[in-house]
């Protein structure tokens, strides 16, 4: 059976349209093109593969049968109606304004208690996704019986009843590739909160403790298992990759370390030279040809894991491309001739989506932590948290590291975390349910991934602060910190290194820092930083050349083999480039006990400090090549560790010549608060001190973390003296690396990839206001309800396919009466409910929130023609009303008003864009309704003014 890629049923369904557009679609120049692209993207969904699946895949329709009495039915026309047509309403009741009409006799979906506007949101919060539940009308049947519409209901509910079911929302899933509605799963929570603090009795009070423990019993959970995971990764790597060297002859599950207990000669371990020969000149080559051998089989097993979690998008996703090769299939926005309102015709959509090939990427591929830091911000990246993706990037994970390629754990570990607190919240119903509570706990996930990487909980607690999380309010910040340290705890108590520490490299320092090593500290920072802006640089520039070639772009293990076949043939010949590089950075940070004046190890007497100086310099170069080739290549792969190794390499240089020259040079100036050596040459300077200075400036250089950076640094040493020189490098490197190079590396993997991501830490300096961005509004993007409420189904259907062909797949489209912009159907709400009709070709849907909906047989009133004078026969029409609204067989699928949102966020055309970047970022919003003194003037996307912001920052 073929599968189907990752794109909404109703852009699968294409052939569901009728065969003619609707007439004003026609007017703005579609013709021919639309089918082609429908063609194109139908080819793409039926002939690609996607894993893991899409769970637009799993929707069901419902089985609802067609109304008893259809809609045209209840109206005195005996023409055809269409769009254009008016109602007439005499015969049929007196028309009501929507103010003065009770709550019973308001329509479906559209609850006003009291008629406050605070409540105006109510009726969106169908918005809510869940991740357990099919697309199936459950939400519908919930709210019809709340306003006693159930056709299968027997009895009225209470307003209690009514109030209580709107915070329950299990229709749909949040669509591949839109964002959080921060606004309705905020209310629908409230709504939840009020429900549940209603209760003053004994029970209702336990279930309000138990709602609110549930926080903390998740983040435990959350540290523990993380914890678990690092410890099993730990573990199974160190001893797979001790593997290309040899194997231990007692044990062979053991890793050299615990084989060998430390000791320095080890008869139980077993080099592979030794299995083949005794003792052989050409002992070293076989060494060497065992070690290329298993650099290229263990990269190539981590890039088959990695390449099961392909997903691929339909060509209907309007996105340039989502993949971790840095963005080289990427797309300029005026190729697809595009103006800079972006108000380009519907044809010219179809002829780009036409042309543009299906989008794949790899959740398994990279460390992961951009994608992370996205999904946090809010948008939807279905597979990339999911058990799929857990399982094989911790067992690709294992692989890629033991392999020796020029790779850390320490980011995916982010990134694995982050899946166990995804999955671990489908636990209760309060995080599973509602996408803007699973963020919190998504928050403290991420910061436990930190958290068992370095061993560093407060470190961890500040990441998610400073890079990760969108939105951190401080219940979210404590419970974090409860995280981090349960998973530290969790780490400690499982021992991986058999040490009782919890990271590898932890180093104490004796020896205090001298004032004339600032000046050796601020150059670090110098340097640090501008190393990070040229891997950067250098990433980007291999990504749009190397990357770009055909072969490399159709086979990524090709890559994977290449890379790997280079670093086992020149990682070989040095010892350095040769270690894992965790082991690598402990040895580079280290202080020294003893010194010997022969062999190449890091504690050389004064007379070997320029060869140890040369052969470091050659691990430098190496290493640095090595990680700019490798990262980006379709393996689990992190950039702290490798980043932090290139730049303790360039510290330690740095070091060995100032510790060099204050044995040297005692008598000077500079050193004269220096001790005396007595054969100690770190009596004065320790060069482990600048490997790990350099070592945080190169990393903050790379990924812009500051703060965060320093605190790391002294979780692993524990001295307060060095907490200096490791901030002022920290801090030199970050403005450095800014000067040279606006975008930290996970800025450069979301703006190459096009994630519609607003960074709320940095806002552009704006000349223009709304309306330099709005598009002029084409009747392919509103619905006008002006002269009828009933709108044919086939016109919706085709309104929807033109947002999913511009890539608006969480868009909506505007309802307007007259100009007036009366109340907007979000595009996933509208697709649920067109899935509903029985018969679409000949449906006619009910569009007007505002007009009174009498029940089968009884006429559809519009609303706002004239207000009441007669109380009397308010209330007589009112009760007569209500028996209408709870008769069985009342509701209807054709009536679509419980999915309009009455009251969407408008702003005048003329408002400030800062304005407008404050309600995207603070409110989440997905789109902006744009008037012009009170009437309708268009629509701006969350992506459209991410798109702006970009070519704002470009032109700065």
């Amino acid at each position: 059976m073929r599968s189907r890629e990752t794109m909404p049923k109703s852009t699968v369904s294409y052939h569901s349209l009728a065969s003619d557009y609707d007439r004003d679609a026609e007017e703005d120049g579609t013709d021919a093109q639309e089918e082609e692209a429908y063609r194109n993207a139908f080819i793409n969904t039926t002939h690609s593969r996607t894993n893991p699946g899409s769970p637009v895949e799993a929707r069901r329709h419902a089985t609802s049968r067609r109304s008893d009495i259809d809609l045209r039915g209840r109206l005195p026309f005996r023409h055809a109606l269409d769009e254009t047509s008016g109602l007439l309403t005499s015969g049929i009741g007196s028309p009501r304004d929507y103010r003065t009409l009770p709550v019973s006799a308001s329509a479906p979906g559209t609850p006003r208690y009291g008629l406050k506007r605070n409540l105006s949101y109510a009726g969106s919060l169908r918005g809510l996704r869940s991740r357990h539940h099919s697309r199936r009308g459950s939400f519908g049947l919930r709210l019809s019986r709340a306003l006693g519409t159930d056709p299968n209901q027997t009895e009225p509910n209470t307003p209690h009843t009514a109030k209580s079911t709107l915070a329950l929302d299990d229709r749909v899933w949040y669509d591949q590739f839109t964002s959080t509605d921060w606004v309705h799963d905020s209310i629908a929570d409230a709504y939840r909160v009020k429900e549940l603090r209603s209760r003053k009795d004994l029970r209702g009070r336990l279930y309000a403790f138990f709602d609110g423990a549930q926080g903390w019993v998740l983040v435990a959970i959350i540290g523990v298992i993380t914890a678990g995971f690092a410890y099993f990764i730990n573990i199974t790597e160190a001893t797979i990759f001790d593997y290309k060297e040899g194997h231990c002859t007692t044990a062979w599950w053991l890793s050299r370390r615990k084989c060998c207990a430390g000791a320095s000669s080890c008869p139980e371990w077993c080099m592979w030279s030794d299995v083949l020969y005794s003792k052989d000149a050409d002992s070293e080559m076989v060494n060497f040809v065992a070690f290329v051998a298993w650099v290229i089989v263990l990269s190539a097993a981590s890039c088959l894991i990695t390449l099961q979690t392909k997903t691929v998008i339909s060509s209907a996703v309007s996105l340039s491309t989502l993949d971790e090769n840095l963005g080289a299939d990427r797309q300029q926005a005026k190729a697809d001739g595009e103006d800079p309102k972006g108000s380009i015709t519907p044809k010219q959509h179809f002829e780009a989506a036409a042309r543009r090939p299906p989008v794949i990427y790899y959740p398994a591929a990279g460390s992961g932590v951009a994608e992370v830091k996205v999904i946090l911000s809010g948008f939807v990246l279905h597979g990339y948290l999911g058990l799929t993706t857990l399982v094989c990037k911790t067992f690709a994970l294992i692989l890629s590291v033991a392999s020796g390629l020029s790779i850390g754990k320490e980011g995916p570990y982010v990134h694995i975390a982050t899946c166990v607190g995804n999955i671990v919240s489908r636990l209760f119903t309060k995080y599973s349910t509602n996408d803007g509570k699973r963020r919190e706990v998504l928050s403290a996930a991420a910061a436990a991934g930190v958290a068992v990487a370095f061993g560093a909980p407060i470190g961890g607690v500040l990441f998610s602060l400073e890079e990760v999380s969108y939105y951190f309010p401080p219940k979210t910040l404590f419970r974090t910190f409860f995280c981090c340290i349960a998973a530290a705890l969790s780490l400690r108590f499982l021992d991986p290194y058999g040490t009782g520490k919890i990271v590898l490299f932890e180093v104490r320092y004796i020896i205090d820092w001298k004032f004339f090593e600032l000046a050796a500290f601020v150059l670090l920072g110098v340097l640090g930083g501008f190393l990070g802006a040229m891997f950067i640089k250098a990433s980007r520039l291999w990504a749009k050349t190397f990357r770009r070639m055909t072969m490399i772009k159709k086979y990524p293990i090709f890559e994977v083999f290449l890379v790997a076949v280079t670093t086992g043939i020149v990682g070989f010949w040095n010892r350095y480039t040769r270690l894992p590089v965790a082991e690598l950075l402990f040895e580079l940070a280290a202080p020294c006990n003893a010194f010997t004046d022969e062999g190449l190890g890091l504690c050389p007497t004064e007379e070997r400090i320029p060869t140890i100086m040369w052969y470091l310099c050659v691990a430098f170069v190496v290493k640095a090549l090595l990680t700019t080739v490798t990262f980006g290549i379709k393996v689990p792969a992190g950039i702290y560790v490798p980043s932090m190794v290139v730049g303790g390499l360039m510290g330690r240089i740095v070091g060995h010549l100032v510790q060099w020259l204050t044995l040297t040079y005692p008598d000077s100036v500079l050193f004269k608060s220096c001790p005396p050596v007595d054969g100690n040459p770190e009596s004065c300077v320790v060069p482990g001190v600048y490997a790990l200075v350099a070592a945080g400036a190169t990393m903050c250089g790379v990924t812009r973390l500051s703060v965060t950076l320093a605190v790391i640094l002294f979780e692993l040493t524990g001295s307060l003296e060095h907490v200096l020189p490791f901030s002022l490098g920290v801090l030199i490197a970050k403005w450095t690396a800014d000067a040279l190079e606006p975008l930290s590396i996970y800025d450069l993997l979301t703006d190459m990839n096009a994630y519609p991501y607003l960074d709320s830490k940095y806002r552009p300096v704006f000349t223009t206001d709304l309306g330099d961005i709005t598009a002029r509004p084409t009747r392919s993007r509103f619905i006008d309800v002006s002269n009828s409420p009933l709108i044919p189904a086939r016109q919706l259907r085709a309104k929807l396919e033109h947002l999913h062909m511009v890539g608006e797949l969480d868009g909506g489209l505007p309802i307007i009466r007259g100009g007036i912009l009366v109340g907007l159907i979000p595009g996933p709400d509208l697709e649920y409910a067109l899935d509903r009709l029985d018969g679409e070709e000949s449906a006619l849907c009910l569009m007007s929130a505002h007009d009174r909906w009498q029940g089968p047989g009884r006429g559809v009133i519009p609303g706002g023609e004239r207000d009441y004078d007669d109380e009397t026969d308010h209330d007589g029409a009112a009760d007569e009303a209500q028996p209408l609204m709870n008769t069985p067989n009342a509701a209807d699928p054709m009536d679509f008003t419980p999915y309009i949102d009455p009251a969407p966020v408008s702003l005048d055309i003329g408002s400030p864009m800062d304005l407008v970047f404050e309600c995207f970022v603070k409110l989440g919003l997905r789109y902006i309704c744009v008037l012009r003194e009170g009437r309708f003037a268009g629509m701006v996307h969350k992506k459209a003014f991410v798109k702006y912001v970009k070519q704002v920052e470009k032109e700065e």
